[in-house]
């Protein structure tokens, strides 16, 4: 098996495999793959055994007599229904940081935070075993449920992959020397927090980009760069996705889509001692910072306060067991948790 998990997406169907059944509805569910183990559904069930060592895209019946569509997950497909403790960066979201950060195979990338591992996936795809991604997360039982999301996807430790347990701003300059990192990914809470050590650690023309929830975060952390200096110029945006109905000429916008999940905000280490050219503006408006605005005051910001749903420990503990005990699966053959998901 290679480290990284690619003859997990080739060849027949095995025991271990995740696979996304699809019925005659267009309802999707996933199962792991266990001789001898049935998946059931109110009107009946389908074997495994019918699935082990077909080819993927296999079509097979179920006991009602339903055709059922069998396909390996996706990466879009996987995080979307993987274990999950906090809130994960969309597919959407995750093809554009690695897209407009310009991560590349070989490169070395700092995350924070890692919250369930979806970005991570992402990244580690785009870094290849060649890479290197430092993911540090202040939580515990967070690392741990992305480490063994990482496990179930690539069959195992991907060899690029380091998680560090603690805060950035503390963590990072004792990791990794000055001027080694190539790119940065933010996704927490103030990243303007953190712009001295990234700056410090960045190579110059290294990219940082940054995934905030709201307007407020997006205008801290763009004003901040700026009156730090180091930085080019941000450019900060967010991606609508609206999905399309196809069917004969029956062709229009589905009447549901994913709408706001997040802003976008990159920009780029300067040189040492180098000062961006300064870009001519439309003047700011009056009161457009408020009387009290100070880019670099402190302020305690919590997910509430952004909008965020809070995760209870109860369900992070059952979301722990459940991740460690499917990577097991994958990993060791160790039979699961059921996890069959609609």
């Amino acid at each position: 098996m290679t480290p990284t998990g690619a003859d997990l997406r080739r060849g027949p169907f095995r025991p271990g495999d995740r696979v996304q059944l699809t019925d005659p509805k267009g309802r999707l569910h996933t199962i792991t793959l266990e001789p001898g183990k049935d998946f059931h559904t109110h009107r009946g069930h389908l074997r495994h055994d019918d699935l082990i060592g077909a080819p993927d895209g296999t079509v097979v019946r179920h006991s009602s007599g339903a055709e059922y569509l069998a396909l390996r997950p996706l990466l879009s497909d996987y995080v979307l229904s993987m274990p999950r403790g906090a809130q994960v960066v969309y597919p959407k979201d995750a093809g554009q940081i690695v897209t407009y950060a310009d991560i590349f195979p070989g490169a070395t990338v700092v995350e924070a935070g890692v919250g369930s591992g979806a970005l991570s996936l992402s990244l580690l795809r785009a870094v290849g075993d060649q890479g290197r991604l430092f993911s540090f997360e202040r939580r515990e039982d967070f690392a741990d449920i992305a480490r063994a999301n990482g496990r179930a996807f690539f069959g195992g430790d991907h060899p690029a992959w380091t998680i560090t347990l603690g805060d950035l701003v503390e963590m990072l300059p004792q990791t990794l020397e000055p001027g080694s990192v190539d790119r940065v990914v933010l996704d927490m809470l103030a990243p303007w927090e953190c712009l001295d050590v990234v700056g410090e650690a960045l190579a110059p023309g290294g990219v940082l980009i940054c995934y905030v929830a709201t307007a407020t975060q997006l205008s801290r952390v763009a004003e901040t760069a700026r009156s730090l200096g180091g930085w080019t110029e941000p450019q900060a945006w967010e991606s609508l996705v609206r999905g399309w109905h196809l069917e004969g000429l029956a062709v229009r916008p589905e009447h549901r889509m994913h709408g706001h999940t997040g802003f976008l905000l990159t920009t780029r280490r300067l040189a040492p001692g180098t000062s961006a050219p300064l870009r001519k503006r439309r003047p700011a408006p009056p009161g457009a910072y408020g009387e009290d605005y100070t880019p670099a005051a402190e302020e305690h910001w919590s997910a509430e306060d952004l909008g965020e749903r809070p995760v209870s420990d109860k369900r992070l503990r059952r979301t722990r067991r459940d991740a460690e005990a499917t990577a097991r699966h994958r990993v060791e053959g160790e039979a699961p948790v059921e996890d069959e998901r609609s």
